[in-house]
């Protein structure tokens, strides 16, 4: 088109080259991220259990997670509340396959904080807060379904991970621990964060809610 002296058409053509290298250049990155997910998968449960204190890793991870956003985005900002019971003592688990849990579900709460934020930035005050319980062998029965992994004699450990942004509509509840599904835009997610951090709980004899 140049050579003919079409500027204009020229211009259109380099253009649409331009925005398809920059959608080549998105979905490689998104492609990428899947992939490395699906690795992970593949690779949890490769560490070695270790007597780990549970509440310095919800707590490390937290704030791993809050300067993680905002060193992306610094003019973000959230209340964090922690409330940990000092009676868990060391519990046995694979330190970097429950972190990997925890920093997960942080990074959802936060994203969903600041997606709220982003809607009525002067009348909400975004907040993530985490918790630990535990649970003495006989109360166990109001909590599991089924005997732990320790059996009916064995202590219970909850860790709740609490935001107070739009929540999870009712209609796609059911479909949040599935591979590959997000409700996040294209690029952002790639729908194997919970999928991973289900199978890894359970893998510790836990079940994530």
């Amino acid at each position: 088109e140049l050579n003919k002296g079409d500027i204009h058409q020229a211009k259109a053509i380099s253009s649409d080259i331009k925005q398809n290298l920059e959608k080549i250049n998105h979905h490689g990155k998104r492609a990428d991220a899947i992939v490395k997910g699906m690795l992970q998968h593949s690779q949890s449960g490769s560490g070695k259990k270790e007597p780990t204190d549970i509440n310095a890793l919800a707590d490390e991870y937290l704030r791993l997670a809050y300067h993680g956003l905002r060193a992306k985005d610094n003019s973000f900002n959230a209340t964090m509340k922690t409330d940990f019971d000092d009676r868990i003592g060391n519990i046995n688990i694979i330190p970097q396959d429950i972190g990997r849990v925890l920093l997960n579900l942080y990074n959802n709460a936060f994203y969903a904080v600041n997606e709220k934020m982003k809607s009525a930035p002067n009348s909400y005050e975004p907040q993530v807060s985490v918790s630990t319980r535990l649970v003495p062998a006989s109360e166990n029965s109001l909590i599991h379904q089924s005997p732990p992994i320790g059996g009916r004699g064995t202590n219970s450990l909850i860790i709740s991970v609490k935001d107070n942004g739009n929540g999870i509509p009712q209609k796609i509840l059911d479909k949040i621990f599935q591979p590959f599904f997000t409700t996040k835009p294209t690029g952002q997610g790639t729908g194997l964060g919970l999928s991973l951090s289900y199978d890894i709980v359970k893998a510790h004899g836990g079940e994530l809610k």
